[in-house]
């Protein structure tokens, strides 16, 4: 797998959940700190959004919005401030409340979203994940970014007719838009080290390497030798921009890669250590409980209960599939 992927693969649970909403009229709705990453995609009209201790963001037809640290914002129909955003009503309530008048028509204020979060586990995120910024606001620019304009008009037209095999292509279609969000941020960031790494090509090529091949019998000689450099211009390069040498970077991503496939494989501790590249699982087990102060037994058995907990909250709450609202706002 690539860093990407494998960014993605360490802290994704279960399923996306996604609303289809559409607002009218006056409004102005509060969305909780969430502990996952939240997304909003304006299909039709424009709104603004402000997230807690940022600025306001205007969005407006085929514009996207990650929130990746699952921060609490507001949305409304006109420009905020902090003011404004105090008088918000929470979504949940907002959601729930009948129409105030007649929706089956549609003005230029109408505004049409797909509003979701995915769910993470915050406990192993990786750097890449770490260093976004609070809101990813990509905009709907002519020519910018295929891929996910794309994905955005594909999202939009399993929306308008739940066709035959919706349940499966939703999901599938909403983690493509988390990559092809990722994707897109990391060609527009000029802050950051992960855009860096993965266009420097000593760097990308050793990680590459190593997240290609995590269990491989990795040195400083061998990756050298992958990356095409002499190991100090490795050890220079990789370490000023990933923010670790080489050797520590592939222990924390093995030992990462291990806590996953506890929480996500029924594989037993021996498998566990031979797939990450270690000998025996006393030698994991000892490294895993220096890294996150548990022993891999009581990491499984916490990461099964809270899933089976969530799993049970999100059934209870908002069910397992997709949602649709149709709003008037009244606020």
């Amino acid at each position: 797998m690539d860093v990407v992927s494998d960014a993605l693969s360490a802290v994704r649970l279960g399923r996306p959940f996604s609303d289809r909403v559409r607002a009218s009229g006056s409004w102005c709705v509060r969305m909780p700190s969430y502990d996952g990453a939240g997304f909003h995609v304006v299909l039709e009209g424009s709104c603004w959004l402000l997230a807690d201790g940022g600025s306001p963001v205007r969005l407006g037809a085929g514009d996207a919005v990650l929130l990746p640290h699952g921060t609490g914002h507001v949305l409304a129909d006109f420009t905020l401030d902090a003011a404004a955003a105090e008088k918000a009503v929470p979504f949940e309530q907002w959601r729930d409340e009948p129409a105030t008048q007649d929706d089956t028509g549609r003005s230029d204020s109408d505004v049409e979203m797909l509003c979701g979060k995915y769910r993470l586990d915050r406990s192993r995120v990786h750097p890449l994940m770490a260093e976004l910024p609070k809101v990813v606001h990509l905009p709907n620019r002519v020519g910018s970014h295929p891929e996910l304009r794309a994905a955005i008009a594909l999202l939009g037209g399993e929306l308008d007719a739940r066709r035959a095999g919706a349940d499966t292509a939703l999901p599938s279609l909403l983690d493509l838009l988390l990559v092809y969000m990722i994707r897109s941020w990391m060609a527009e960031s000029t802050a950051g080290a992960w855009p860096g790494a993965l266009s420097d090509d000593v760097t990308a090529a050793a990680l590459r390497a190593l997240h290609a091949d995590p269990a491989a019998p990795w040195t400083n000689e061998r990756l050298a030798a992958a990356a095409g450099v002499s190991r100090p211009t490795l050890a220079r390069r990789f370490t000023a921009i990933v923010g670790r040498p080489p050797m520590a970077y592939l222990t924390w991503w093995r030992l990462t890669l291990a806590a996953t496939l506890l929480r996500d494989t029924p594989d037993t501790l021996t498998t566990v250590a031979r797939r990450v590249g270690y000998g025996s699982p006393y030698a994991l087990s000892h490294a895993f409980n220096r890294e996150f102060g548990t022993t891999p037994g009581r990491y499984r058995a916490q990461a099964q209960a809270q899933a089976q907990a969530q799993g049970q909250a999100q059934a209870e709450g908002q069910g397992q599939g997709q949602g649709q609202a149709r709003l008037q706002g009244s606020h």
